[in-house]
């Protein structure tokens, strides 16, 4: 396909092969990029375009991938290149034939996860920013948990949604939140750990071997409860997968209550990103944590 030309000879010198015979075929590739496979004689890519602008996107999506790989906790796409070319931006990652999590790959999830929190740095945050969905997601390092989920996480979130026309209640209740949210967290002093950032069902699955594998990443270190909440948030990782996992590295009392937090940042951002069917649910999680104080 003429229109890929330049990002098959990047990739021919990333791997130092040459590609016969290639073929590209349009696959999904979720609600922001377009995806494609590219396959030739004895090899396949999996490779993301999207407009020359958001080059920065997959190039922080990338440099998680790759501080996941060097980890070698759990499966993720091997980086082959990233940059612009044929007038997109681009991503090229390795093909992986990917199943369903189901069975004992559930439960190897939760123990490889475990291993990959383990890993930890002094400050949370991240090297770079990055994006949650399309959304901005700063990571501006800090020493302290609590100021950096109330300014990096829950603050950002508030002034998108209040750019986007969301104010009101949401506002109103969600700085009241802001302000005490040392109540609800009182007594936590979380571990920096590496995240993944957006674990949620459609981005872990299976290999042919049955071997978990994540992907399309937005990490930071911060607290692993908020890789874990984000599982339970929309479902498709069971009771194993959670056994294995605090097995391996139990949860802290008062999971729960923080769970509802984590997952309020997903849910304003899936309020600025889709609009406002989220909106009451937003405003439902705030009034469950203000009556936790």
């Amino acid at each position: 396909m003429a229109q890929f030309d330049s990002i098959i000879q990047e990739i021919e010198t990333a791997t130092g092969m040459a590609l016969q015979q290639t073929n590209i075929t349009s696959i999904g590739g979720g609600c922001i990029n377009a995806a494609y496979r590219l396959d030739s004689d004895d090899r396949s890519f999996f490779i993301k375009v999207n407009s020359p602008n958001l080059s920065a996107m997959f190039e922080a999506e990338a440099q998680g991938l790759q501080e996941m790989a060097a980890i070698n906790a759990v499966r993720v796409p091997k980086v082959i290149c990233y940059g612009v070319a044929d007038g997109y931006s681009y991503l090229a990652l390795e093909y992986i034939p990917l199943g369903s999590l189901r069975g004992n790959a559930t439960k190897l999830l939760g123990q490889q996860l475990a291993e990959l929190h383990k890993t930890q740095q002094p400050y949370f945050g991240w090297h770079m920013d990055n994006t949650i969905g399309s959304t901005p997601q700063i990571n501006d390092r800090e020493h302290d948990w609590l100021t950096f989920w109330q300014h990096e996480r829950l603050g950002k979130q508030l002034e998108f949604a209040a750019k986007n026309g969301f104010g009101g209640r949401l506002q109103s209740q969600g700085e009241k939140l802001q302000i005490n949210l040392d109540k609800i967290l009182q007594g936590h002093q979380p571990h920096p750990s590496l995240l993944h950032g957006d674990l949620w069902g459609g981005n872990a699955s299976a290999d042919d071997e049955g071997n978990p594998v994540i992907f399309d990443p937005a990490c930071y270190y911060g607290d692993r409860e908020a890789d874990l909440a984000m599982t339970e948030l929309f479902g498709g990782f069971g009771g194993d997968f959670f056994a294995a996992y605090n097995d391996t590295y139990p949860v802290e009392d008062g999971y729960p209550i923080r769970k509802t937090l984590y997952n309020l940042y997903h849910i304003i951002n899936h309020l600025n990103l889709f609009g406002g069917g989220y909106l009451g649910q937003a405003e439902s999680m705030i009034d469950r944590l203000l009556a936790q104080i």
